[in-house]
């Protein structure tokens, strides 16, 4: 799921692409899941997909959350020219990560690998949109429609939880969770590519 080169589609439609051998693709490998963690999974996934409403508990963490914003409109806006997009992909990915307990500069950096920031990615394997989640988790843990997967906030938050899975499975190693999560488990490419590109879309202020 998490690669640095840009896999992907057009706007008006999906588009399968093929990969050269330095991309990236998702490849997360169907697991049998417990019950009890498919239970998990799904109420993880469940809840309302509407642009999130952000609630802060002071002033000072609205306005820095505004200071993060802006840094990232700035450096997304080659990727996404339109004002709005911008700000509603941004919105979602910061609500998304954290309430994954997720990194955020993390999860655009796995963002920016798998997918190049295109909404309507498909990989070689099949994966889907932003944070190319394969098929397989809609019928695992979602309502079976692959489709959803082009959603914004259904892509970015199945993608948030299943990164989320991933660690929670390899103990809170990162590295080994990445593979995983790319279908590549223990070797060093993309993971690095990963890390790499999450300095990128580091911030020095709170968020």
């Amino acid at each position: 799921m998490i690669g640095r080169r840009r896999l992907l589609g057009s706007i008006g439609a999906p588009i399968l692409l093929s990969f050269s051998q330095h991309s990236w693709a998702g490849k997360q490998v169907e697991e049998p899941l417990a019950d009890a963690v498919r239970n998990a999974l799904r109420a993880a996934i469940s809840g309302q997909l509407a642009p999130p409403e952000l609630e802060f508990p002071d002033i000072e963490r609205r306005l820095a959350y505004l200071r993060w914003q802006a840094a990232m409109s700035e450096r997304l806006k080659r990727r996404k020219p339109d004002f709005r997009t911008r700000q509603e992909f941004l919105q979602t990915v910061w609500y998304e990560s954290r309430r994954a307990g997720l990194a955020i500069d993390l999860v655009l950096g796995l963002i920016q690998v798998e997918s190049g920031f295109r909404k309507f990615a498909i990989s070689s394997a099949g994966a889907r949109g932003y944070m190319q989640v394969m098929p397989f988790w809609t019928r695992l843990i979602g309502d079976g429609d692959p489709g959803s997967l082009f959603h914004m906030q259904t892509n970015l938050r199945f993608g948030c939880v299943i990164l989320r899975h991933y660690l929670d499975m390899e103990g809170g190693n990162l590295f080994m969770a990445l593979g995983r999560y790319n279908g590549s488990r223990g070797r060093d490419p993309y993971p690095n590519a990963v890390f790499a590109s999450q300095q990128q879309w580091t911030f020095s202020g709170p968020a």
